[in-house]
C-alpha cells in the first residue's frame, strides 16, 4: 500500500469520527504528547504581567524601572552563578528549605526574565502551565510542599525528605499512569474508529474495563526508559525512535504484553521499514508549515488527528505483513474483531439476550407526567424520588444499556464480549454508574455542597503548593466555593438532553462554565464596589480578565469527569443514605450556607492571598 492509499484511508476514518478524534488529539496536545504551533504560540505570546492589582483603586508598578525589581534582578544575577535544580533539591533535602527556596526563586526569576525576552518557549511568566513548568524546573514546587507542611504543623524539618520524595513520585506517577498510558488509549481509539461506524466515549477507559491499566503503564515505563537511553546516542536515538514506533499500537491491541515483549515485536515488525516510516513522517512536513502560519489551529483541527490516523493505517498494514510472513510473536496480535466486523451469526449468538430484548411497556405507563415529566425529561430532575419513580428510572436505565449493547450486536461498535480480554467481570460494576440517569432534588443539593467543597480544597491546595501558605479562598467564610457547586449542578441539569452526545457535551460545558465564571465575577465586582477575587488579565484569550481559554479548557475536561464519572458514582452512594438522614443533612447544610451568604454580603472574606493575591505573591517573592 502506498502512502497515498494510507492517507486516503486515514481521511476516511477522520471523516467518520471527526469530533471525537479531534478531542483525542487535543488531549494529547494538552498532555504534551503531540507538539503544536498553537501551544508554542500561547507560551511565547502570553503577556508577562496583569498590569493591575486585585484591590480597586490601586495601580500596578511599571514592569521596569523600579528599584525593587532592579535589586531583585541584580540579586538574581549574583545568586545564580552555576546554581541548578539539584542544588535546590540538595538544600531542601538537607533540612534547609529556606536556602532551597532562595535558590529556586532565583532560578524561577531567571526563567521568567528569559520568557519576557521572547525565549521562554518552555516556560512563561503567567498561567497555570507556565507555573507548573517553572515550578518543576526551578525546584520551587518541591520547596513549596515543604514550606506548606511546615506552616501547618510548625515544624522546620517535618517531611523535608518525605515531601520532596512524594512530590517527585507524584510527577512521575502522573506521567506514568496518565501521560504515557494515554498514548496507548489514543492508539486504541484510532484503531476502533478505523473499523467501526461508531466510537463511544466510554472506550477512553477500556484499560480499566479489562483491568490492564497498571500493566500497560509498566510496559510504557520500560518503553520510555529505553527511548531515553537511546536518545543519549546520536544515531541510536533516531533509529530506535522508529524501531519502537509500533509499541503503543501493539499494547492497544494486546494490553497483556510486557514492555519487553512489545518492544521486541515492534523491532521485528519495523525491520526493513524504518526508512519507509521516516518518509511517511516526512510527508506531513507541509502540514507542519501550514500549522506555523495558522498559529497551530490547522494542526489541532485537522493535521494532528489526520497524521495519527495515517500511522494507525500503517500499523495495520505492518500487522498484516507480520502475520503473513510468520514473524515470531505476531500470534500475540490476536484481537481479530478490532480490524473486521464479526459475522452476523457470531454476533447473534453472543448478544442473544440483547437481540431478544423488547421495549418494556411498563416504562411508558409509569412515565412521570405534568411538571414532574418536564423536570425529568428536560432537566433530569426527579421531584419526589418516590418508589414508583425509582422503579421507572431503574427500568429506563436498563433499556438504555440494552440500547447501547444493540450497537455492538448490530456491528456498529467494537463487540466487547468478543474481545480476547472479556469485560464481563467488570461490566456490572461499571454499569452501576451509568451516566444517563436522573437525579433527585436531595441528591442535587448534596452534590452542590460536595462540588463546592472539592473546589475549595482544590484552590486552597493550589495556593498551599505554589505559595506555601494556607489561604481560605472565596468570598464566603465556610469551606465551600459555590461557583464550583453551581457549575456542576448546571451541567447535570441544563445539559441533560445532550448527555448522550459527549463531544457536543464537551463544548457546551465550556460555554456554560464560561458564562457562570464571567457573570459571577461581574456580580461580585458590582456588589462589592469593584473588588475582584480573580483576574485573568494578561492570559492568552481572556475576556475582561474574568475568563480565559486556559481555564475554560480545564473546566471542560473537569466537567466531563463530573458528568460521566464523578456525579454518577457519588449519586450511587447518596442513594444508599436513608431518606430521613439525607433530608435533614441537606436542610442543615442549606441553613449554614444561607447564614454564611448573608453574613458575607456585609463582611466578605478578603485580605492577604484572596482579593490582593497578586500583590501578596509579589511581596512574598521579594521578601
Amino acid at each position: 500500500m502506498t502512502r497515498r492509499e494510507l492517507k486516503k484511508r486515514a481521511r476516511q476514518t477522520l471523516k467518520k469520527h471527526y469530533m471525537i478524534l479531534v478531542m483525542v488529539s487535543l488531549i494529547a496536545v494538552f498532555l504534551g504528547l503531540q507538539s503544536s504551533s498553537f501551544d508554542t504560540f500561547i507560551r511565547m505570546y502570553s503577556p508577562a504581567k496583569t498590569g493591575t492589582t486585585m484591590d480597586p483603586g490601586t495601580t500596578a508598578e511599571p514592569e521596569t524601572g523600579t528599584s525593587q525589581e532592579t535589586e531583585m534582578k541584580a540579586d538574581t544575577r549574583v545568586t545564580m552563578g552555576s546554581t541548578g535544580l539539584m542544588d535546590v533539591l540538595r538544600q531542601t533535602m538537607s533540612g534547609n528549605p529556606e536556602k532551597g527556596k532562595e535558590l529556586s526563586e532565583a532560578l524561577k526569576q531567571k526563567k521568567i526574565e528569559r520568557s519576557k525576552d521572547g525565549n521562554g518557549i518552555l516556560g512563561g511568566s503567567r498561567g497555570a502551565l507556565s507555573k507548573v513548568v517553572n515550578g518543576i524546573t526551578s525546584g520551587s514546587l518541591f520547596v513549596m510542599f515543604v514550606s506548606g507542611i511546615n506552616s501547618l504543623f510548625g515544624s522546620e524539618n517535618l517531611g523535608s525528605l518525605v515531601l520532596v520524595a512524594l512530590a517527585c513520585a507524584g510527577v512521575i506517577g502522573f506521567y506514568l499512569l496518565i501521560v504515557d498510558t494515554y498514548t496507548v488509549i489514543s492508539a486504541r481509539m484510532f484503531l476502533e474508529g478505523k473499523s467501526y461506524e461508531k466510537l463511544p466515549i466510554q472506550r477512553f477507559v477500556f484499560l480499566l474495563r479489562v483491568k490492564r491499566w497498571l500493566k500497560v503503564s509498566m510496559a510504557m515505563l520500560r518503553y520510555s526508559i529505553y527511548q531515553s537511553l537511546w536518545m543519549l546516542t546520536i544515531v541510536g536515538g533516531v533509529i530506535k525512535y522508529y524501531s519502537y514506533a509500533q509499541v503503543p499500537y501493539i499494547l492497544a491491541e494486546n494490553p497483556d504484553l510486557t514492555g519487553r515483549e512489545a518492544i521486541t515485536l515492534s523491532r521485528k515488525m519495523m525491520n526493513g521499514h524504518k526508512w519507509e516510516c521516516f518518509l511517511l513522517d516526512l510527508s506531513f512536513i507541509g502540514w507542519s508549515i501550514l500549522g506555523a502560519f495558522t498559529l497551530g489551529l490547522s494542526e489541532i483541527l485537522y493535521s494532528i488527528p489526520y497524521q495519527s490516523a495515517a500511522f494507525c493505517e500503517y500499523y495495520v498494514k505492518l500487522r498484516e505483513q507480520a502475520k503473513e510472513t510468520g514473524i515470531p510473536g505476531a500470534e500475540l496480535l490476536n484481537d481479530r474483531y478490532l480490524y473486521e466486523r464479526a459475522p452476523d451469526d457470531v454476533l447473534l449468538e453472543t448478544y442473544i439476550d440483547v437481540m431478544e430484548g423488547t421495549e418494556d411497556t411498563e416504562i411508558s405507563k409509569n412515565r412521570p407526567e405534568g411538571i414532574r415529566g418536564i423536570l425529568a425529561d428536560w432537566f433530569g430532575i426527579l421531584l419526589t424520588n418516590s418508589e414508583k419513580e425509582r422503579a421507572y428510572e431503574d427500568k429506563r436505565e436498563q433499556q438504555i444499556r440494552i440500547g447501547m449493547l444493540k450497537d455492538a450486536a448490530e456491528g456498529r461498535v467494537y463487540p466487547r464480549r468478543l474481545s480476547p480480554f472479556p469485560e464481563a467481570a467488570k461490566q456490572k460494576k461499571l454499569e452501576s454508574f451509568h451516566y444517563m440517569r436522573r437525579y433527585s432534588i436531595w441528591s442535587l443539593v448534596l452534590l452542590f455542597f460536595i462540588f463546592s467543597f472539592i473546589g475549595w480544597c482544590w484552590e486552597v491546595s493550589l495556593h498551599l503548593v505554589l505559595d506555601g501558605v494556607f489561604v481560605n479562598r472565596g468570598a464566603l467564610h465556610g469551606p465551600w466555593l459555590p461557583i464550583y457547586g453551581a457549575g456542576g449542578i448546571l451541567l447535570l441539569t441544563l445539559l441533560n438532553r445532550i448527555r448522550n452526545h459527549p463531544v457536543r457535551e464537551f463544548f457546551c460545558i465550556i460555554f456554560v462554565c464560561g458564562m457562570v465564571e464571567y457573570w459571577t465575577s461581574y456580580y461580585l465586582e458590582v456588589i462589592h464596589d469593584g473588588m475582584k477575587w480573580w483576574d485573568y488579565s494578561g492570559y492568552f484569550l481572556n475576556l475582561n480578565g474574568r475568563i480565559c481559554a486556559e481555564g475554560l479548557l480545564v473546566f471542560g475536561i473537569g466537567g466531563m469527569v463530573i458528568v460521566y464519572i464523578a456525579a454518577p458514582l457519588l449519586d450511587n452512594r447518596i442513594r444508599e443514605i436513608k431518606k430521613q438522614i439525607l433530608v435533614w443533612s441537606c436542610l442543615a447544610l442549606l441553613c449554614l450556607y444561607a447564614a454564611d451568604s448573608v453574613y458575607s454580603t456585609v463582611h466578605p472574606n478578603e485580605g492577604k492571598g484572596i482579593t490582593d493575591y497578586n500583590d501578596y505573591s509579589i511581596s512574598r517573592m521579594e521578601y
